[in-house]
């Protein structure tokens, strides 16, 4: 059988060499350089090696002239506070950012290093993924979201979103709608407490005065219900604008009501 095979393979031409190419969507590179103006650090973690994992993210925009790719062997090696360096965001003069960006040959193990380690550095962390080893950094990310076509089930129930049509465009407009909810909340927190701080104040110094209080209980249910209650829903409701990817994301440690919103508050009282 050796020897029919070692006769076969002799006098051989080669008529073609095929390549194989899964190629990106159309919508992948614009969705990416959304997110990065939105303040949003996008890495490539695959199991691909260095090579072929740099082609695909310079092609989708992620691996910039100044960023860093290695090996998931490599990172390994490193110690934690070395790590961190690896990962932290150095902005250089010409207005790029250095980071690490794609780390080929990764293994789950890597992937959730990476995760713990930006949550040490304060960074507030989302992981995409649909396979079974995803899972860990799923659960320990901030916000997991795993795919609903492709994704297994573990990775679903690891994970805190489920995008339905396993789309990267999708996650820009979790964001942009996430936003959009926050600084509603934020925005009626601002006129409920201005309308709150000025009843409650204009009581007790009635009250403490000797004047007595100049709202009575009718008047503050009807300033409450009524009034302020539409008032509060209007701004709360607001729909989304692409603008809100324009900004910087909050940080981790961001209050809800910031200084900003109490000068408001005070000022807006008075």
């Amino acid at each position: 059988e050796g020897d029919e095979l070692s006769k076969l393979e002799k006098d051989l031409v080669l008529v073609a060499a095929c390549g194989i190419k899964d190629p990106l969507r159309k919508e992948v590179p614009e969705a990416v350089r959304k997110c990065q103006r939105a303040g949003i650090t996008v890495r490539m973690l695959t199991g691909d090696s260095l090579l072929t994992a740099k082609n695909i993210a310079k092609e989708c925009g992620i691996l910039t002239r100044d960023g860093t790719a290695m090996e998931g062997p490599d990172f390994r090696k490193l110690a934690p506070h070395a790590q961190q360096e690896v990962l932290r965001l150095r902005t250089l003069p010409n207005g790029q950012v250095q980071t690490l960006q794609v780390l080929a040959r990764c293994s789950p193990q890597d992937k959730l290093t990476i995760v713990k380690c930006l949550k040490a550095m304060g960074e507030v962390v989302a992981v995409t993924g649909d396979g079974t080893n995803d899972a860990p950094a799923l659960k320990e990310a901030d916000v997991g979201l795993s795919m609903g076509i492709a994704g297994t089930a573990v990775a679903q129930e690891a994970s805190d979103i489920i995008i339905m049509d396993d789309n990267f465009s999708s996650i820009v407009q979790s964001v942009m709608w996430g936003r959009s909810v926050y600084d509603n909340i934020r925005r009626f927190l601002q006129f409920q407490l201005t309308v709150n701080v000025v009843a409650l104040t204009i009581c007790l110094v009635g009250a403490v005065t000797g004047f007595g209080t100049p709202l009575k209980p009718v008047q503050l249910l009807w300033v409450n219900l009524i009034m302020d209650t539409f008032g509060a829903l209007a701004l709360a409701t607001e729909d989304p604008t692409a603008d809100l990817l324009n900004r910087k994301p909050y940080g981790r440690f961001d209050k809800l009501v910031n200084a900003h919103m109490w000068r408001n508050i005070t000022v807006q009282g008075i």
